[in-house]
């Protein structure tokens, strides 16, 4: 199976499936729930821009370096969220795992950890990486926060990484997973995943 091939992921509380314009009003009414696009240090699409993000996501889809995923989640059967298999690099068996955003509804649920397990397990298991990796913005301490409760581990941050739209400089965390540490991070999403909420 190539990286990029579409396929859908299912949990028990959320199902991840090819993104399509079909989630666009879902996603509208998810971005408004918590008016994640104000977050000065994540980059969330507002509701009037959300279709332009979608074809972004799509072109680069077809372009060989995203395979971009609607969150839907099973109890309501709306999409809440999007998130991505990025800057696939397929020779050298490596993803990112990013793009990601929930609405304020679900964050803090399961659906988040049971989208990590469904999204490494399929680079683990099917796509045979070698790693996966997560960014993230030095000041989004949520997303750090729940990267590190994975069990992915900092390899570094790259100072002045990225300008924002705001002209604000980025520092960017990186942080992967290596695929000899795969078996017990899939012990501990499991175990999270059984505790109740």
């Amino acid at each position: 199976m190539a990286f990029t091939d579409p396929i859908a992921l299912e949990g028990r509380l959320v199902s991840l499936v090819p993104l399509s314009h079909a989630h666009h009003r879902d996603l509208a009414e998810a971005v408004r729930d918590g008016e994640l696009w104000r977050l000065w240090y994540t980059t969330v699409p507002a509701p009037e821009t959300l279709g332009a993000e979608i074809d972004r996501r799509l072109q680069l889809w077809k372009n060989g370096s995203m395979l971009p995923f609607a969150v839907i989640e099973k109890s309501s059967g709306e999409a809440v969220g999007m998130t991505t298999f990025m800057n696939i690099d397929e020779k050298n068996r490596r993803v990112e795992i990013g793009s990601t955003w929930y609405r304020k509804r679900v964050q803090r649920s399961g659906v988040n950890t049971e989208c990590k397990l469904l999204l490494l397990a399929h680079a683990f298991e099917t796509l045979a990486c070698l790693a996966v990796e997560f960014r993230t913005h030095f000041f989004n301490r949520q997303s750090r926060s729940g990267i590190e409760r994975l069990g992915a581990k900092l390899d570094g941050i790259l100072r002045q990484h990225m300008i924002g739209a705001d002209g604000t400089l980025r520092d960017t965390c990186v942080y992967s997973i290596l695929d000899r540490e795969w078996p017990t991070v899939r012990a501990h999403l499991g175990y999270q995943l059984s505790r109740p909420r």
